[in-house]
């Protein structure tokens, strides 16, 4: 976030909508327990709760898929 969005976001504008790869990464932020709270509050405040399911969905599918395939790779 650059300083004038966070100025803007203190100063009571309305937040500007995350993009969709903003709310993966703070998707993967939270799976793993590294997300702050500075993120949070703004995950909350300009997110939508149908991207984060999406998000939450397609990292579920990959992390999955990911492990699976590790495991499968080291029993061979």
């Amino acid at each position: 976030m650059s300083e004038q969005e966070s100025k803007d976001q203190d100063n009571g504008a309305p937040a500007q909508k995350m993009s969709f790869w903003k709310m993966m990464l703070s998707v993967m932020q939270a799976s793993f327990g590294v997300q702050n709270r500075k993120n949070k509050e703004r995950d909350f405040a300009s997110g939508s709760i149908k991207g984060f399911v999406v998000a939450a969905l397609i990292f579920t599918f990959l992390f999955v898929l990911t492990v699976a395939t590790v495991v499968n790779l080291v029993l061979n």
